[in-house]
């Protein structure tokens, strides 16, 4: 009897499992879309226009990955978050991935268990003033008080320049994006410290934008990338093979509006790639269009880069390192195969 018992508890146990530890993949699946975290207060990164529609290049990024999921760049749902919010929104499971200029550090990827895909921009710290404060280096910047956001890297880096450059300064720390930057937009601050990309984005939709300049000094390392939760390998590969495919997709010359002719191709690397030769799909647990149908309906890196922040749009900004290697950045994609 004993026996028997204890086989009809393994037996029950087993038949839980599948419904227990259910990975991230099928629980998207169930759901019909993904859940996404991003800023939603960064011009040319993730906010919305005046219509309500999200636009910008880690909209953009997530729109690749539902695209690569379900064939649908449309399938995924935005969840604007600050900064304090957004690790905690991870790792509860509010959001399956959180794509919002997060800098990847090592204290992240440990301490607080998430691991980075490949970076989708890489970026700096660097300061933001009007003109009329008369500055023209942030070494200048002592006594001076500067805009921040709380429980970021921004804050840590710009507390260790101020200290290694023996300056007194004065954080004025607001958690919301937006009220930040209206702060120091009213004068409440004499700069606004922040990653340069978001420096000029905030500075494209100020009232005045040739009154502000960005002072040359770079103070950091800041490699943003979608980030998703330890422990569920498959999700993890699949979010960073589809960064990876933007970035490939762009080195083989594949665009939203070629892609169809490169069906036809006899090079092996793009007949893998869009899966014509079978097997890149199926080893994520995908379609083997899954690269295929991101870029139809998203673009490559360069694509996404272009529209939203480069040269023609109000930001302007040079690829610069976001540039591909062979280009001289550091853009570069391990081979899909």
């Amino acid at each position: 009897m004993k026996q028997l018992k204890a086989v009809l508890i393994v037996m029950l146990v087993l038949s839980l499992t599948p419904m227990a530890f259910a990975g991230t993949l099928e629980e998207v699946k169930a759901r019909g879309h993904i859940l996404v975290g991003v800023n939603g207060g960064v011009f040319g990164f993730s906010m919305p226009d005046d219509k309500g529609e999200w636009k910008g290049l880690d909209v953009d990024t997530a729109k690749a990955f539902a695209a690569a999921i379900f064939g649908d760049a449309s399938k995924v749902k935005f969840n604007a978050l600050t900064a304090v919010q957004r690790l905690p929104a991870l790792q509860s499971k509010e959001i399956d991935v959180l794509c919002r200029n997060t800098t990847q550090t090592l204290t992240r990827e440990t301490t607080n268990g998430l691991n980075f895909v490949q970076v989708n921009y890489y970026d700096g710290q660097g300061f933001l003033v009007p003109k009329k404060l008369g500055v023209k280096s942030a070494k200048e910047l002592g006594g001076a008080t500067v805009c921040v956001l709380p429980g970021t890297t921004t804050e840590l880096n710009a507390a260790d320049f101020f200290r290694a450059n023996n300056l007194e300064w004065k954080p004025v720390v607001i958690e919301q994006t937006a009220e930040l930057n209206k702060a120091f937009f009213a004068g409440r601050c004499d700069s606004l410290t922040s990653d340069v990309s978001q420096l000029a984005a905030q500075r494209s939709v100020a009232p005045n934008p040739d009154d502000y300049m960005i002072l040359p000094e770079i103070i950091s390392k800041e490699p943003l990338a979608p980030v998703v939760r330890h422990g569920d390998d498959q999700w993890f590969d699949i979010i960073n093979w589809t960064m990876m495919a933007l970035i490939e997709a762009e080195e083989l010359g594949i665009t939203s509006a070629n892609v169809d002719e490169m069906l036809e191709s006899t090079n092996p690397s793009i007949q893998r790639f869009l899966g014509v030769t079978p097997g890149m799909g199926e080893a994520l647990g995908l379609d083997e269009k899954w690269a295929y149908n991101a870029i139809k309906q998203v673009g490559n890196y360069g694509e996404i880069f272009a529209r939203n922040v480069g040269p023609d749009t109000p930001l302007a900004l040079e690829r610069g390192l976001n540039a591909l290697w062979t280009d001289g950045g550091l853009m570069y994609a391990a081979p899909i195969r």
